[in-house]
């Protein structure tokens, strides 16, 4: 009463290739989706990636830093993986160099 019937229709018949055709316009929204996506967020986190990690290869001694926890310091010491970072006179912390997130200018930290 309330529930019409629904009856079958029968797809138009499909000329030759156009399955193929209809399947590769299905998966065009998915290319073009990928494609945004790496322009709008992988490439840039890559560039990001690259402009940090030359910074920290760039650190020498002597340098201001602030760490990923907000520390600031000089660095004391450089290693391969480490570095020492003299946060207060006499006192030095040890820390990895991928904690470090931003060089300041000469003469920041009195």
């Amino acid at each position: 009463m309330f529930i019409s019937s629904a009856f079958a229709q029968t797809a138009p018949a499909a000329a030759a290739g156009g399955g193929m055709q209809d399947s590769l316009m299905s998966m065009l929204p998915l290319v073009l989706m990928f494609v945004v996506l790496y322009f709008v967020m992988i490439r840039p986190q890559m560039k990001k990636q690259k402009e940090h990690k030359a910074m920290i290869d760039a650190v020498a001694k002597g340098d201001e830093v602030v760490t990923a926890g907000g520390v600031l310091g000089k660095i004391s010491k450089i290693g391969d993986n480490y570095l020492g970072i003299e946060v207060a006179s006499g006192v030095e912390i040890q820390i990895q160099r991928s904690a470090v997130v931003q060089v300041l200018p000469k003469g920041s930290i009195k």
